[in-house]
Parts: structure tokens; sequence; C-alpha cells
């Protein structure tokens, strides 16, 4: 074979990696689901989110609590705590990079994710980067169980009951669309409430809303907290890992025909 016959065969045969978004569930290990578990026991390299160079892995501790042992390839990759966009974006594309060069080198990246991969995850940054960079690497997302449905789960009430509305929104938006949301929700969830919780707080007090709220810290971890007595927490630091799940039992709805809300229509003039 001619120098020009092995170059192409060489191209041919040599393999890219692909992305993989592996979900692990909010804290408790045995969340972690048979296709995730099976990843991280296969020959890939791990990443996983840091916030600072010194800080530890919050998706990494599940992944030992599991009871997995480091792999000897791996990387931390940095995504610091801003809403800066022009900063984040650096350490995003910085982030990318080092998962391309391992892509490139032929091993499948698994980057470990808290919670559910595609719910405000690091993890649609980093994959959206990465195809900007080359839009031919494969990226495989594996699902995993969201912290407010783990939350609903150990406060043991459903989150939805018949054709109950849902809403779910990080609590930084702000109280006045807090309000908005609030009309149309049976149930609202709260996501990353620390910021903002003594306005939530007196929010909820507003509406009269306290004793339909409860507040879960580190959902399914071993330092989990649940407290039912949200007011009792105003002036309080809580963990970043926390959210409120609050009930709107008072909510104006129409009436059920069939199962369903009458849908109603406008009529056309």
């Amino acid at each position: 074979m001619d120098r020009l016959g092995a170059e192409k065969t060489t191209m041919k045969t040599s393999r890219i990696g692909k992305l993989i978004g592996v979900s692990l569930g909010p804290g408790d290990p045995g969340l972690i689901t048979r296709r995730a578990w099976e990843v991280m026991q296969s020959d890939v390299h791990w990443a996983y989110p840091v916030r600072s160079r010194s800080s530890d892995s919050y998706a990494l501790d599940i992944v030992q609590r599991a009871g997995l042992n480091m792999p000897k390839n791996y990387s931390p990759l940095l995504f610091p705590m801003t809403h800066d966009p022009e900063k984040l974006s650096i350490y995003w594309l910085e982030a990318a990079q080092t998962v391309l060069s391992v892509l490139q080198a032929g091993r499948d990246v698994a980057f470990l994710v808290e919670g559910d991969a595609s719910t405000y995850s690091t993890f649609g940054h980093l994959a959206r980067t990465l195809s900007a960079l080359d839009a031919a690497i494969e990226v495989e997302v594996i699902p995993g169980v969201t912290s407010f449905n783990a939350a609903a789960a150990s406060v043991g009430k459903p989150l939805a009951d018949v054709d109950d509305t849902v809403v779910i929104v990080p609590a930084g938006y702000g109280i006045a669309m807090l309000e908005r949301l609030l009309d149309d929700a049976d149930t609202l969830i709260l996501l990353k409430v620390k910021p903002l919780l003594n306005d939530i707080i007196d929010f909820l007090a507003r509406r009269n809303l306290l004793a339909h709220s409860c507040f879960i810290e580190k959902t399914g971890a071993p330092e989990e907290r649940i407290v039912h007595d949200v007011a009792s927490l105003k002036g309080e630091k809580v963990n970043y890992l926390s959210l409120l799940i609050i009930k709107n039992p008072d909510r104006q709805r129409g009436e059920i025909a069939r199962g369903c809300r009458k849908v109603v229509r406008v009529e056309e003039q």
C-alpha cells in the first residue's frame, strides 16, 4: 500500500469520542440510573464541574458515595458562580476545548451532572459550546431524577393531580414574575432560592401561602433538610442547593368537563 493509501485508511479508522451527559440525580446514589452506572464503569474519561480551582464537586461526591472509584483519566471543569456572560463564555470555551482534546484522541467523555442534564444544567452550555467548535461531535444525554421530583417524594406530596398546572422557575427571576406566575399555577416550584429567600417569605406571607409551602435543602444527600415552617428561615443563610415547593389551593379554576377543564374560546368578532 502506498503512503497516500495508508493515510486514507488511518483517516477512515480513526475514532472521535462522544460527549455523554451523565445525570446522577440530586444527591442519593440510589437514584443513579442503570444506564448512568454502566457508562461510568466503562472506559470513559470523567469530567465534572467545580465552582473554583480549590472547591469540591458535588456531582463527583454523589458518584464517590455510590462506591465508584476515580478513573485514571479525569478533568475538573471550572464553571464559576457568576452571571457575567463574558466571563462565563471564557470558562465555557476553556472547558469545551479541554473536552474536545480528549474526544479527538478517541476517548468518550462522561460529564457528571447532579440532578438532570436537561434541566438548568451546566451540561447544556458545555454541549453547545463544544458543538460550535466541532459540529460533528456526537452528544448523548442520559436523563436523571430532578431535585424537585426527589423533593416531592421526600415531602410525601404529589406535584400535580388530575389537570393541575405546575410551574418550575429559578427564584432569581424576581418577585414580580412570581406574582404573575402564581395566578396560573397550582404548584409553584422555586429553584435556587438562596439569594431571595427573605423576599420570597414576605411574598408568601402576603399571598397567605406560608402554610402551603415547604423548603427542601440538598434533597437526597445525607445533609437533606426539610422545613415546613418556612417563615422560620427568614434571615438564615441556606445552601445553594435549595428549593421551595408552593401549593396554591385557592387558585381560581374553570369547571371540569370529562376530566379536563372546559376550554374558554374567544368568540370571533
